[in-house]
């Protein structure tokens, strides 16, 4: 039976804006305060799906989350109507307003952990929605995540859903953002590499800049919740020194498609026994590894972390090549630009760049790879997925249209405390879970 890996893309928010929310990613940090265009943000992540989509890559999306987050705020001791939280959330704490208003759900690579059913023991493709504890603006997301694909992946032969993990520091998970599957076709066993940055029982190494988002615990947990088998199963530690110098997940650092690992010379700690270690456990499913390590003599960590190099996507095509999709800013760099020109000319694996013009994500600390969720899948499963959230012709015009009527050009911070930006957000996710067949996902719909 073929198998395939399904790429689902989150679609960006309303609300989408710049308040430099996420301590550790330089990119989000030095736009704070920009004026945002939520508008051309979704647009731009709608193109990328659909041009993908139409050059035979099965691609999905996944909705956006309602922000501003009123019954958080409601938790938090703001009462009254919707619009006079609002106000008096402005007022008086407009930095956790904001917190409250983030559209970063967008970047789906943090939505969950997804294995597939070759690797379980059960025989059945397993989520985790990641608990993504580190920031209170993302921490908020878990619940609403696991209803998504709950309604998207619903069909019980198939698909396990598990809770997000306990929302303590020890158990931080960032899901897929520092997950990956090395091997063959897609459909067959492969090999799960688990990037963590800490481990918070009786680790000794660990960043002292910037935090480490996740840890060891987190990653042995969804190991087991997963049913894996620890002689395909590989836990590596992400370099705390990269971490320091704003590499806050792996996907900002290396990145992988069936045998091909795509990394930087400084990516994970004690990297050569990593690799040995990954070398050995492939050979169990019969693939070689094909570890393209990208020298800091050609490509600088500051560098890969300011194109997003790594936060790429690599998509293997029907010739079986592959092509890596990067951002306009990989192309604008000249010493980038020129690694991956060479790279694709030496008769490797990868022989094809494709780039997207993601500027308003990029300016938000997210590129090509954090923008979509990895799922593979055999068919019978693909046919199990909900139908109406894979893209085409028809949706990307149903969901341009959805986008001009429902978002803004022009957003700042103050914009986020106008009851009618609430009632537009509201309106506009109504109007999408119909157009996606999701139900009631969403807080404000139960």
């Amino acid at each position: 039976m073929p198998g395939y890996e399904v790429n689902f893309d989150g679609l960006v928010g309303l609300t989408h804006h710049y308040a430099g929310l996420s301590f550790g990613n330089e990119a989000s940090t030095q736009h704070r305060n920009s004026v945002s265009n939520p508008k051309l943000a979704a647009k731009q992540g709608l193109l990328k799906m659909k041009t993908l989509a139409d050059m035979g890559f099965k691609q999905g999306v996944l909705p956006p989350q309602e922000r501003p987050h009123i019954p958080m705020l409601r938790k938090l001791g703001f009462s009254g109507t919707d619009e006079h939280i609002l106000a008096q959330a402005m007022r008086t704490s407009p930095n956790l307003l904001s917190a409250l208003s983030s559209a970063s759900a967008m970047w789906t690579a943090n939505a969950a952990t997804v294995s597939p059913s070759a690797d379980s023991a059960d025989g059945k493709v397993h989520f985790t929605a990641a608990n993504l504890n580190n920031k209170f603006h993302r921490a908020i997301e878990a619940e609403t995540t696991s209803a998504v694909l709950r309604a998207i992946f619903a069909d019980q032969r198939y698909f396990i859903h598990h809770d997000a993990l306990p929302q303590v520091a020890l158990f931080g998970d960032e899901g897929a953002a520092n997950h990956n599957r090395l091997g063959g076709d897609y459909a067959k066993r492969g090999v799960q590499v688990f990037v963590y940055g800490k481990q918070g029982l009786g680790g000794e190494t660990e960043p002292t800049r910037y935090p480490a988002r996740q840890t060891r615990e987190a990653s042995e947990a969804i190991a087991r919740l997963h049913q894996l088998s620890e002689q395909h199963t590989v836990f590596l530690q992400q370099n705390p020194a990269v971490i320091d110098q704003g590499v806050f997940h792996n996907d900002v650092i290396a990145v992988s498609n069936q045998q091909v690992l795509f990394h930087h010379q400084q990516a994970f700690l004690q990297q050569q026994q990593g690799l040995e270690q990954l070398r050995r456990k492939m050979a169990l499913v019969e693939t070689d590894l094909v570890a393209i390590e990208v020298p800091t003599s050609r490509v600088s960590v500051a560098d890969a972390v300011a194109t997003y190099l790594f936060n790429s996507q690599i998509l293997t095509k029907a010739n079986g090549k592959m092509m890596i999709v990067v951002p306009e800013e990989s192309r604008q760099h000249q010493g980038v630009w020129q690694y991956l020109t060479e790279m694709v000319g030496n008769a490797g694996p990868i022989d094809e760049i494709k780039v997207f013009d993601l500027r308003e994500s990029m300016r938000n600390g997210g590129g090509p790879a954090c923008l979509r969720l990895r799922v593979a899948m055999n068919e019978r499963e693909l046919q199990g997925v909900n139908p109406r959230v894979m893209m085409n012709d028809a949706l990307f015009t149903t969901l341009n249209e959805w986008v001009d009527r429902y978002y803004r050009d022009h957003l700042t911070q103050n914009d986020l405390a106008d009851p009618q930006l609430l009632r537009e957000g509201r309106e506009a996710l109504d109007a999408l879970t119909s157009i996606l067949g999701l139900g009631s996902v969403y807080p404000f719909q139960q």
